[in-house]
């Protein structure tokens, strides 16, 4: 069952379009401002999230700015304006459909992004599945060869890339990685993992490699993508 996040601080409005969402074979969430959101983002991970703009407390764009996750979002609001769309688009939402609108309409457009998400994450995974078979790693020059691409790394990319590699389908937290690869204890404001693995992926995405064979798995640590 499709799971979707609907923010909208109109109760009416809310439990109305839920009991429509429901009734379509949709798990509904509601959250009344971005506040709410971002804590229901906390233990959720929806498939799609309806979004509306102007709520208090924190509104769509402030949720669009905070949240983790990329997750689909289709802005669900009042506010029509071109620089407000833009806006939207700019903070990475998908669709824009202005209030009041059709409820056929927002259905067809809910699963055609589903659709269309779909598909991508389908494509990156079998991508994905084929890239792991064909890594070599050459530990005098700290080069790894990805499905015929090579990538040089430094000494500690190296490290941090292979010991992930060597444990794919596992996470591994980030005291550990940080042990591990960069020999010494993980301290409360120490970025220098994050840096490194945000390094590899720049790197591996320079050679037109997924940057999620480092996946980040929200509160645990990183995984290499199996």
């Amino acid at each position: 069952m499709r799971k979707v996040l609907l923010v909208d601080d109109d109760l009416v409005f809310r439990e109305l379009l839920e009991q429509v969402l429901m009734e379509e074979g949709y798990h509904v969430i509601g959250a009344e401002d971005g506040i709410a959101a971002l804590s229901v983002l906390e233990n959720e991970s929806p498939d799609l999230i309806l979004l509306d703009i102007m709520m208090p407390n924190l509104d769509g764009f402030g949720l669009m700015e905070a949240r983790k996750e990329q997750i689909p979002v289709i802005i669900i609001s009042a506010i029509d304006g071109e620089d407000d769309r833009i806006k939207g688009y700019e903070l990475g939402a998908d669709d824009f459909l202005s209030k009041p609108f059709s409820v056929k309409e927002l259905l067809v457009r809910m699963s055609a992004l589903l659709r269309r998400v779909d598909l991508v994450r389908s494509e990156r995974t079998c991508s994905i599945e084929l890239i792991s078979d064909e890594v070599e790693f050459d530990e005098l020059q700290h080069c790894v060869s990805i499905a015929s691409k090579r990538v040089l790394l430094t000494q500690t990319e190296f490290k941090l890339l292979k010991y992930l590699f060597e444990r794919k389908g596992e996470v591994i937290t980030k005291q550990e990685l940080q042990r591990s690869v960069l020999q010494k204890e993980l301290g409360r404001f120490d970025r220098n993992l994050d840096m490194h693995v945000s390094n590899t992926r720049k790197k591996l995405a320079d050679i037109k490699l997924p940057k999620t064979l480092i996946n980040t798995v929200r509160g645990q640590g990183y995984s290499f993508a199996t």
